[in-house]
């Protein structure tokens, strides 16, 4: 890092809307269970509330929301949930996919793929392919994705690289392997939202929340609404983003 804080880009509070929102949607099922309703009930109501917040995102122009659907610890929970859970999944791009297409947003999927039915697959996809070319918001859903799998993905390729040769191992660093994980091409996530009132980032974008800021609500997320959106974005926007610089720094970038 450069020690002239006039080489340094200003990074100010009150930096308005972030640019990149990942949200881990935690509730769903407490959400059911404090209705006396099936835990399903709780997942179908998520998706409304994913509704909400794409389409409130996209009005407030935020270029990219990551949405943690499905981790690799969910295969763990019981079968009948899992299966669910998928068919959820499943219906919800079947039904949704031209909707997102027509209000210009692209899908994108992170994630291990392989674990999922032949016709899921298929259906991510297709999804992807309708929405490659649009240039609205990017929503980035998560699925069957950890944060530790992301990086040990990552290794696998570069020791894949340095055994046929085409790698040196003296070129691996930091660019290097941000290049290699499955968010290489979006920019780095500026705001994460966890609903559900747990405080932790549960193996959820390890990396790339390096430097992002965390905001914890209590809101379920079937509850949650712009409202609750809004009160994330005030409270990021007062946020002193000074990426390992001092406030001093940041004052005579400011002033420069």
């Amino acid at each position: 890092m450069s020690s002239n804080p006039e080489q340094l880009p200003a990074i100010a509070a009150g930096s308005g809307v972030p640019r990149h929102v990942a949200v881990v949607m935690d509730g769903n099922g407490r959400w059911a269970q404090a209705r006396f309703l099936p835990r399903p009930a709780g997942h179908r109501a998520g998706v409304d509330a994913v509704r909400r917040i794409v389409e409130a995102c996209g009005r407030r122009g935020v270029k990219v929301l990551t949405l943690f659907a499905f981790s690799s610890e969910n295969w763990t929970r019981p079968e009948e949930e899992v299966s669910v859970l998928m068919d959820l999944m499943l219906r919800t791009l079947e039904k949704e996919a031209s909707r997102l297409h027509e209000n210009n947003v692209r899908v994108r999927m992170i994630g291990d793929r392989s674990r999922f039915s032949h016709r899921l697959q298929r259906q991510i996809a297709a999804a992807e392919e309708l929405t490659a070319d649009n240039t609205g918001l990017t929503l980035v859903i998560a699925v069957s994705y950890g944060g530790r799998w992301d990086l040990a993905q990552a290794a696998r390729r570069i020791a894949e690289a340095v055994q046929d040769g085409s790698l040196d191992p003296e070129q691996v660093n930091e660019s290097l392997v941000e290049g290699m994980l499955n968010t290489a091409d979006l920019p780095p996530t500026d705001l994460l939202i966890r609903t559900g009132g747990e405080s932790r980032i549960s193996n959820f974008l390890l990396w790339q929340l390096a430097y992002a800021e965390l905001y914890f609500t209590p809101v379920l997320w079937p509850d949650f609404r712009e409202a609750h959106l809004d009160e994330a974005f005030d409270w990021y926007a007062g946020r002193e983003r000074r990426f390992g610089r001092t406030s001093e720094q940041l004052g005579r970038v400011s002033r420069a």
